[in-house]
């Protein structure tokens, strides 16, 4: 088979890999000519694990390309997915669908016989809907059916969730459609992954539902962390206790700074706005979107807290930038309201990510930037965690207390024991959890 990819970002770099993987035949297509010679260096424009070897390996077998040529590329394609941006739309929230009914409309013009056009990006209910009118109108005679196939990819595990997915989302009432769908995926059906076949809305909504879905979580389990803070309670006790209940679940119920990255943000007020427009307002959601744009504004509190209410000349070593580890993706990182609400206290900071640091940069002034953890630690007068590294895990406390100024740790991430920093002689604060004196009593 044959598949054009349009839009070489994270969905599509990724899918277009998985695909060739499989054997699929894929030419992944961009406007961006200097990220097309790049990635035809081999040079990968995102940080993914496994993702370099993976690309390297179908692009030497001939089974993965790069183009700037969509009209070469849809030419003589099963399938054309899209998956390009949709960015929250200035202004309003809603998504913004410029890219997507961009590329139906190139489609349409380049098209040569049968297509599945398969919306990988993450659009509104109804988007289908609008790019089938698109091709029509260009294209009144072609051929062709247009499927939603909501992508569900965690940055950092991307290339695992594609193989071995918990499900496959396939929206379409065109069974011809379904059928070249059924081709593609044949290597999830033979490993016995559910495939789900629905109407094209429900699979388009399916995709929010679950993102609001999981930032819901995330928010209560954040609120119940406050509440364990002001009662004394353990808030990873209250966590393992109801993430044990098989209906509930384990999983998004680690309590933290807020979430952020390029889909729970932008996804849950998209489904708001949606709503709002269909007169069926989603009251939950909406009041998880502004709790947790009011959390990630208020944690600076907590690194002013341990300081004594002051932070001015005081310098904070930030240890974590990107809005999860194994990831280089700032997009709406808790670290982009943190740091710039130290320097408005007057904070000095210093700062340090193992992937994160090149993206960093271009959105943050007046930090100082560093080599490592105990580069930036030196001289510090508290440190705070923002993202949950591996390698933040087991640092040499009694080094890193050696090199800062005063031994203070904001430990968002909860990844250090408070009876083991205690220990170490450190003052302590992480999110939802007692000092050790009162978890004692």
């Amino acid at each position: 088979m044959r598949v054009a990819m349009i839009g070489t970002g994270y969905v599509g770099l990724v899918s277009g890999a998985c695909f060739s993987e499989f054997g699929v035949d894929v030419v992944c297509v961009d406007k961006d000519a200097d990220k097309i010679a790049k990635l035809n260096a081999g040079e990968i424009p995102i940080y993914e694990p496994e993702l370099d070897s993976l690309v390297e390996s179908n692009a030497r077998a001939g089974r993965l390309s790069f183009t700037t040529d969509l009209l070469a590329a849809v030419r003589g394609a099963d399938a054309v997915f899209i998956a390009v941006g949709t960015p929250s739309r200035r202004g309003d929230g809603h998504a913004d669908l410029t890219y997507v009914f961009d590329a139906a409309k190139e489609i349409a013009e380049a098209m040569d016989g049968y297509t599945v056009i398969v919306t990988k990006s993450t659009v509104p209910v109804g988007t289908g809907d609008e790019v089938e009118k698109i091709v029509r109108r260009v294209r009144p005679d072609a051929e062709f059916d247009v499927v939603s196939n909501p992508e569900f990819l965690r940055e950092g595990s991307a290339i695992t969730d594609f193989m071995r997915p918990d499900r496959v989302v396939i929206g379409s009432s065109s069974e011809r459609a379904c059928e070249v769908m059924r081709a593609l995926y044949r290597p999830l059906y033979l490993i016995e992954t559910p495939i789900i076949f629905t109407q094209r809305r429900t699979a388009e909504l399916i995709k929010y539902a679950a993102n609001t879905f999981l930032a819901t979580k995330i928010t209560f389990i954040n609120e119940i962390a406050d509440l364990c803070e002001t009662l004394g309670a353990n808030v990873q006790d209250v966590a393992r206790g109801i993430g044990l209940d098989g209906r509930i679940g384990r999983k998004f119920l680690h309590a933290g700074p807020g979430y952020g990255g390029s889909c729970f943000p932008k996804d849950t007020l998209a489904l708001v706005r949606t709503a709002q427009d269909a007169k069926s307002p989603m009251r939950i959601v909406e009041t998880v979107v502004d709790v947790n744009d009011r959390r990630k504004k208020s944690m600076s509190g907590k690194i002013s807290e341990i300081c004594g209410g002051r932070l001015e000349g005081k310098v904070v070593a930030v240890l974590g930038l990107t809005f999860k580890p194994n990831t280089d993706d700032m997009r709406d990182s808790p670290s982009l309201e943190i740091i710039p609400s130290l320097f408005n206290r007057g904070a000095k900071v210093r700062a340090f990510d193992p992937q994160g640091m090149d993206e960093a940069k271009k959105l943050l002034e007046g930090v100082i930037w560093c080599e490592n953890s105990y580069d930036a630690v030196t001289g510090a007068d508290v440190v705070a965690i923002v993202t949950e590294w591996n390698e933040f895990r087991a640092l040499d406390l009694e080094r890193v207390k050696s090199l800062m100024a005063a031994p203070r740790m904001v430990d968002y991430r909860n990844i250090y024991d408070p009876a083991d920093m205690e220990a170490a002689g450190f003052d302590y604060v992480s999110v939802g959890r007692p000092p050790v004196s009162r978890e004692a009593s």
